[in-house]
């Protein structure tokens, strides 16, 4: 998001519902997400976000609306006959990234972490995979028919299943390579993917998702200095 996209974005609301906006919700901290805030902040314009969203917000001094509403756990907002709610499952892209369930309409929307119909980014700059994982695993509880995504596809639950098991076989494969002791090329030789080719950005990025899931294993989850380990 950036000001002419939420310029477009409210000028089409207003041309499609004529209703004001009453609440703004930050999906997490990314300024592709949050930028372009000012163009909704009216005085009857309350602005929600992760405790852990909001306290990075401030802290960098990130050109956006600051939110009037934090929440630790969950959260939900009430509309009418029609609810969100809001949800934050740990760890997983940025800081404070949480789902948000349309509970009426039966459509749950999430940014970044969950990216039906294309491959992860790259080397997974931001990603915490594991937390990927528990919290995707966590979303498939929920009752919901569709699915709405940042940067994603409009899909189903079961897309967000099959995503669900690209990024466990990703990760399920690099850690059995770096257990028996593979180098980087070839754990990256040896990991078939090749059931989620279709995935836009398939070929460009394959190699670089094992890349990224390796380094956090090597660094996040302390294998790169792991005794038993050590060759």
């Amino acid at each position: 998001m950036n000001h002419d996209a939420a310029t477009w974005l409210n000028d089409e609301i207003k041309k499609r519902f004529d209703t004001p906006v009453k609440y703004v919700i930050y999906s997490h901290n990314h300024g592709d997400h949050i930028y372009g805030a000012e163009v909704f902040d009216t005085p009857g314009t309350t602005f929600i976000a992760h405790r852990l969203a909001a306290q990075d917000i401030a802290m960098t001094h990130a050109k956006t609306v600051q939110p009037d509403l934090v929440f630790d756990d969950e959260m939900k907002v009430q509309l009418g006959d029609s609810s969100v709610l809001l949800k934050y499952h740990g760890p997983n892209d940025g800081r404070g990234s949480i789902s948000m369930l349309f509970e009426k309409q039966r459509t749950l929307f999430v940014v970044d972490w969950i990216v039906i119909g294309r491959m992860p980014w790259q080397k997974l700059w931001s990603y915490d995979i594991q937390g990927m994982i528990n919290s995707t695993r966590a979303v498939l509880e929920y009752d919901f028919d569709t699915f709405v995504g940042g940067h994603a596809d409009v899909g189903s639950k079961k897309d967000v299943q099959r995503y669900l098991t690209y990024l466990e076989s990703l990760y399920v494969q690099v850690t059995e390579g770096v257990l028996a002791g593979k180098s980087l090329e070839q754990i990256k030789q040896d990991t078939d993917l090749s059931a989620y080719s279709d995935f836009a950005n398939y070929e460009d990025w394959v190699e670089l998702n094992i890349e990224g899931v390796h380094e956090r294993l090597m660094e996040e989850s302390g294998m790169g200095w792991r005794s038993d380990l050590v060759k």
